[in-house]
């Protein structure tokens, strides 16, 4: 126990037998009736037989330890960094993982596969369920499966509905970037107009032909992570849309594009502007000054933000770690990404982060959370990308070469639910790209450049062997040296520099820089004779990619 005690989780009428079942040191977890499965999260049904007989059961409190990461970056208060974030898998039934803290060990002694035993901690109302390494440690058991493998998924996609594609009803007319930079302290919404401003005048457009507006998460309190949505914007250019839409439960940060997509494929709209603004590096300084007031969480919410989990990172660096343990991939595989993403965006004058590195100075690099250092970690910045998304047929007539939509991909295939999903790649990537092949008849080999999500070097990684640029394990041998995913490489990746040196424009850049390099606008960085190319946006939840072509 510290000094300070950390915070406790916020206790509801639904999860109460969870946070309270340490008063007698016995875990308890929700079970179905009918097939005697665990049930986490709680649910009123089971995910597996769909009955409705939930009932909470008392288990034995061993588990399996099945990841864990040091953290180094992050903190709250009772809970000083370096702590030790953990995820283990219930020994009644794997399929329920909980996250959690290692405790009563010191990080060299854990070991994937290891048994934990629980111990419970009593913060306020709540008993935390922390493991420790068991006291009678059998042989280490190997490490359950994920729910769902890569090589089950093309079983799983969901046909076609009808031949008819609605990505064959439009186009991609206009792109637009506001200026790009770390703590630019100007109001978030002008970077929003300034960037719509410019994908207009890109595509020869007036703001009066302008009929729809999309955008990612929407409006909300996030904290540097929007300008406030599709008000905001209509509030400010007064642009009288028929049909809008804003929300985060959509395909990624560029989901937006594909709501457009299916607005304007069904007659709503005829284009579309979709933005996306971030002002996270400014949010972060004037908290700093004093100037946003920022209290600190006297609960928290949610199944990991009470062990410290408080980060995607903290999911990710543990899919890396079994990754890594799996796979044998290194810090130097994620470390080829990273040198990759720096060397395009010396090419590129809006990126953030342009001075050369090398693999000594990403290895050397503070630690934020293991195996995940300072350059594995996107870039706060300040900035918005805009994309005009028209029909087919008005695009043609416009002031640049339509860019046409190829395919999507989708579906959820995935537990949606950050620990309870698969298990070596970053979670919604695997069943979106699947999705995505099997709505086009082009294939991985066909793909000229790649402008995958790389929040994380491990991120882009992940899309790498989902989307089947090489096979899954393989990323390792693949990313070698750098050589494939350079810009005279079989997959040129990322040539603007990426989030990880461009700086963290969400998903939306991604696209931007697809559209430039298929248009042949991409100047030093182009990439020689680029028609085909592929977007992808977000991970963990939610997801989604777009292969786009230049061809009509």
């Amino acid at each position: 126990m510290t000094e300070r005690q950390r915070p406790g989780p916020v206790v509801t009428e639904e999860n109460e037998f969870f946070w309270t079942s340490g008063a007698d040191g016995r875990l308890r977890l929700a079970e179905c009736g009918s097939c005697a499965a665990l049930i986490h999260p709680p649910q009123p049904v089971c995910r597996y037989c769909h009955g409705h007989d939930i009932g909470v059961r008392a288990v034995s409190g061993r588990a399996t330890l099945i990841g864990f990461t040091v953290n180094h970056r992050f903190a709250l208060p009772g809970l000083p960094a370096p702590y030790v974030v953990a995820q283990v898998a219930i020994e009644e039934d794997p399929r329920v993982r909980l996250t959690t803290n290692a405790v009563q060990c010191t990080p060299d002694e854990l070991e994937l596969g290891m048994r934990m035993e629980v111990v419970f901690e009593q913060v306020e109302d709540a008993w935390l369920p922390l493991f420790r390494p068991a006291r009678d440690r059998p042989a280490t058991d190997p490490l359950p499966l994920a729910e769902v493998e890569a090589h089950q998924l093309a079983r799983r996609v969901r046909p076609m509905v009808t031949t008819e594609k609605f990505e064959d009803k439009v186009a991609i007319t206009g792109i637009g970037m506001s200026e790009i930079g770390r703590r630019l302290l100007v109001p978030p919404v002008s970077l929003t107009v300034q960037a719509c401003e410019r994908a207009i005048a890109d595509a020869g457009l007036t703001a009066d032909d302008i009929d729809g507006l999309a955008t990612y998460p929407g409006a909300g309190p996030y904290g540097g992570f929007g300008e406030g949505g599709v008000t905001a914007l209509e509030s400010a250019l007064g642009l009288e849309p028929t049909w809008y839409n804003g929300g985060g439960e959509t395909f990624g940060p560029g989901g937006s594009l594909i709501s457009a997509m299916l607005a304007v494929a069904g007659g709503l709209a005829r284009h579309v502007l979709c933005f996306r603004t971030v002002w996270e590096a400014s949010y972060g300084e004037l908290v700093r000054r004093g100037r946003i007031a920022q209290e600190p969480p006297r609960k928290l919410d949610g199944w990991m933000k009470p062990f410290g989990a408080i980060s995607a990172a903290h999911t990710l660096a543990q899919n890396a770690q079994r990754h890594f343990h799996r796979y044998g991939t290194t810090r130097e595989t994620l470390g080829w990404i990273a040198l990759n993403q720096r060397a395009n965006a010396a090419l590129n004058p809006t990126a953030v982060y342009r001075d050369p590195m090398t693999m000594d100075d990403y290895l050397n690099a503070r630690p934020i959370t293991t195996p995940f250092g300072l350059y594995d970690c996107d870039v706060p910045c300040d900035g918005a990308v805009a994309v005009i998304v028209s029909a087919v047929d008005a695009a043609r007539d416009l002031a640049q070469p339509p860019v046409y939509v190829e395919a999507v991909g989708t579906q959820i295939l995935e537990r949606l639910e950050w620990d309870q999903s698969t298990l070596t790649h970053e979670p919604q990537v695997l069943g979106q790209s699947a999705h995505l092949w099997s709505r086009t008849a082009l294939r991985p080999e066909d793909v000229d450049v790649a402008e995958l999500y790389d929040g994380f070097t491990f991120n882009c990684l992940s899309w790498l062997e989902g989307l089947g640029f090489c096979g899954i394990g393989e990323a390792k041998d693949f990313l070698d040296g750098g050589k494939n995913i350079a810009r005279d490489g079989v997959l040129p990746l990322n040539t603007h520099g990426g989030q990880l040196s461009h700086g963290r424009t969400h998903g939306m850049g991604l696209v931007h820089e697809a559209i430039t390099q298929l248009r042949g606008a991409a100047g030093a960085r182009q990439i020689a004779g680029a028609r085909v190319a592929v977007a992808s946006s977000g991970g963990l939840t939610p997801s989604g990619v777009i292969l786009f072509r230049a061809d009509g």
